[in-house]
């Protein structure tokens, strides 16, 4: 595999079928496929180019939320947004799908600091529970990830109380989602639409409440993670930047070949030459935090 080509030989073309496609609020989805390809090589903040529908000649890029190379599966979690992902909603069990993949960069956590904060809001929030269900594997911390996620429709799961202590929480924030819970992973919501439970509030501001209650030498061994719309990603960043902590963001971008062909996802990137467009295909789709969004 050479330098210039760091993705040969990790991207798979196959035909994945449709194991089951469930609705939620929000006109969510989670789908489930048989790409067995794609689970042996998806790594956490890793995507998809999708298929949707015979109809529709250009695909869609779909952030992966779990992986299991053993069974060959993988899941995705999808809001519908337009004609393509409307198409896709309508895709049944047993069905194929065009799957090419996995494409991108992922998280890389630094062992240095196993004290893992991860902050996922909407669509973002996918490979948040991806990486949190790897680090669930980590043998060099005692420390399990903490997951922030923030909606201000439905979220993709249905809440419940956790039964997980977090110190620093603020008082009534409890909801929690289920499954991480059935990890031992803590996990706490945030919310402007008055969910029950819920942080009232974005969660940047939930994740810089918590971090203000870490002494100095914990926010020394803590590294932050997150997905999520732009502008939730400049807040993460400056929360970040306030509490001197290293921060790396999968970024959320419309493309069109997906492989890093066509440079119509490039974002500017400060790099030790200077400034740099990066393609978030197959340069990222993750970066160093600071490196994109400049202090403001």
């Amino acid at each position: 595999m050479s330098q210039q080509h760091p993705h040969r030989g990790t991207l798979f073309l196959e035909d994945a079928e449709i194991l089951s496609h469930q609705e939620f609020d929000g006109r969510q989805y989670v789908l489930k496929l048989h790409a067995p390809k794609c689970a042996q090589a998806a790594t956490p903040g890793s995507f998809i180019h999708l298929s949707c529908d015979p109809s529709l000649p250009m695909r869609r890029p779909l952030s992966i939320m779990r992986a299991h190379a053993g069974r060959g599966t993988i899941e995705i979690l999808y809001k519908v947004v337009g004609a393509g992902l409307t198409l896709l909603s309508h895709r049944k069990v047993g069905e194929q799908l065009s799957c090419l993949g996995p494409i991108g960069q992922g998280f890389r956590p630094h062992p240095q600091r196993p004290h893992t904060l991860l902050v996922g809001g909407g669509v973002g929030i996918p490979p948040m529970i991806f990486l949190a269900e790897a680090l669930l594997d980590r043998t060099d911390a005692e420390w399990q990830p903490l997951v922030l996620m923030g909606s201000e429709i439905p979220f993709p799961f249905r809440t419940r109380p956790s039964t997980i202590l977090v110190p620093g929480m603020p008082d009534g924030t409890i909801a929690c989602m289920p499954l991480l819970e059935e990890w031992g992973i803590p996990s706490r919501l945030a919310s402007l639409a008055g969910y029950a439970g819920c942080h009232d509030g974005y969660v940047s501001d939930l994740a810089a409440h918590w971090l203000s209650t870490l002494d100095q030498d914990t926010l020394a061994r803590t590294e932050l993670f997150a997905c999520g719309p732009t502008p939730m990603l400049e807040a993460i960043t400056t929360v970040a930047r306030r509490f001197e902590i290293p921060c790396q963001v999968s970024l959320e971008e419309f493309m069109a070949c997906g492989v890093g062909g066509c440079a119509g996802c490039a974002v500017r990137v400060e790099t030790p030459d200077g400034p740099a467009m990066k393609r978030i295909c197959v340069d990222g789709p993750v970066f160093d935090a600071m490196t994109v969004f400049a202090p403001s």
